[in-house]
């Protein structure tokens, strides 16, 4: 993946590195269409290097798992504070939330 920047005011589109956060003007292109990709005539195209990724570590691989089993435990007492409601059940991935009274704060039981 690639994400393809234009700079108008030099007439140059820049080809890099999928970017990290979402950017007004910015487009991600696979790599087939990076590599078809030409720039308007008149324009100039930069195509940063972008680095190929490795295969990942054991170390990697074990601080993935680690994320993922901590991200999966259970809140204390089954009750978890999310901004402005608590959490009062679970299904899969979806959370039923119950909404706090404003000025008060979710206890945990």
């Amino acid at each position: 993946m690639f994400t393809l920047t234009y700079v108008y005011r030099d007439s140059t589109a820049v080809l890099g590195p999928l970017a990290t956060y979402a950017e007004p003007h910015c487009y991600d292109l696979c790599a087939e269409h990076s590599e078809r990709l030409t720039a308007p005539m008149g324009w100039e195209l930069v195509r940063l290097p972008v680095e190929t990724p490795s295969e990942p570590s054991a170390d990697d691989l074990e601080a993935l798992a680690d994320a993922v089993r901590e991200a999966a435990k259970p809140a204390p007492g089954g009750v978890e504070p999310v901004g402005q409601a608590t959490e009062v059940g679970r299904r899969g991935h979806l959370r039923v939330l119950r909404s706090e009274p404003a000025g008060t704060q979710p206890t945990q039981e």
